[in-house]
This record gives C-alpha cells, structure tokens and sequence, in this order.
C-alpha cells in the first residue's frame, strides 16, 4: 500500500510504514529467546526472559496454523481501498505472542493492507497517544486509510481476555496463575473473539 495520489502522509503512519514487517517481528522473537540477559539484568527483564521460549511457541503455531474464518475474510474483501495497519509491542510481551499473528494472517487476506510492527518502548512519543485507561498497554493496533487517516484503534487484548484478566485481579490472584488463566482463554478461543472485533470495527468505517 502507498498513500494515494494527493494524499499527505501523516508523522505516525509514516513511521509505521517504515517500521518492520510481521516477518521481522516473528525473528526478533527467536533472536530475543536465543540470546542471554546480559549480567546485571534487571528483575523486570529476567521475569519477560522467563516467557521468551512460550511466547515464540505460541506466535509460531498460530502463524502456521491459522487460516481466517468467513466473517473476518468478507469484512476485509469488502473493504473500499488500502489501508495501513499498525501495532505497538514488545517481544517479550503474552498478549502480543498471541494476538499479532492473527491480525497479520487477517491484514493478508488482502494484497493492498500493510501490516507493520513498532517497538513500544523506543517511540514512547507514539505509545502515549494510544494509551488504555492511562496505561501503555499492548498490542495496540491502529488502522488508517489510504491518505493516513486514522480510523480505528484496537487492543490490548479481546474483551473476553480482558475480562478474565479483570476477575483475577478483583480476586486478587496471584499474577502466575493470573496469566495461566489468560493464556488458556486465549487457546480455547483460538482467534475467534479477535476475528469478530476486527470484523465489526471494519464494517462500521466503510
């Protein structure tokens, strides 16, 4: 996809459009769970290196795996022209190991949607339009026409992950078993709830 003719391209959609592929995305997966936390590694990073090997599991199933259902084909078939689909993550984050290859197998269904990867945490400038509740939640998806339009936003997660995150945490339980919780959501829903969304946000911008 390439902005129409007349069209001026907005700063964040540029950005986006020069951002890195699903296929990069999917490498810098296998890169980060190959490669050793550096000595000194704060907690925070060697508890996102514990899931590294999960998460590459995870987006790499989907990614072979997958094949979109009927709705999700004809709201994006139906679509009037390009767009530009656009998401904010983290390679070491569940959510986006679940959710992004999806949403780049649905972007291919049609030749003319480019699907772009941005790193939330070197374009913090980007990531602050698009919080969740005040929060840097991810993935984020943001979708635009062929004249960087912005038409829609998505994410971080489907409302029914959203809500089984939301009971565990009134509950109070422990964030281990919290996520054992989502992630099993996440695989008896196998992309559906995702499809869905994405279909309804398509029809209502036509």
């Amino acid at each position: 996809m390439s902005p129409d003719a007349g069209c001026a391209e907005a700063g964040v959609a540029a950005r986006f459009r020069a951002a890195q592929t699903y296929a990069a995305y999917e490498e810098g997966l296998r890169v980060y769970d190959a490669t050793p936390l550096p000595d000194g590694a704060s907690a925070d990073d060697r508890g996102h290196k514990s899931y590294a090997a999960i998460n590459l599991q995870r987006a790499s199933r989907i990614a072979r795996s997958y094949t979109p259902g009927g709705e999700i084909t004809a709201a994006v078939q139906a679509l009037p022209g390009p767009q530009l689909w656009g998401v904010l993550s983290e390679v070491w984050c569940g959510d986006s190991a679940q959710v992004i290859p999806y949403l780049a197998r649905i972007a291919a269904i049609r030749g003319d949607i480019t699907f772009r990867v941005i790193v939330r945490d070197e374009n913090p400038d980007i990531m602050n339009r698009y919080l969740t509740n005040g929060t840097r939640s991810i993935p984020k998806l943001i979708v635009w026409n062929a004249c960087a339009e912005e038409l829609f936003t998505w994410g971080p997660r489907p409302a029914g992950a959203q809500a089984v995150v939301d009971e565990a945490l009134a509950a109070c339980v422990p964030k281990p078993e919290r996520l054992e919780r989502l992630h099993l959501w996440y695989g008896r829903d196998r992309g559906k709830s995702i499809e869905a969304e994405i279909a309804a946000l398509l029809r209502s911008v036509r």
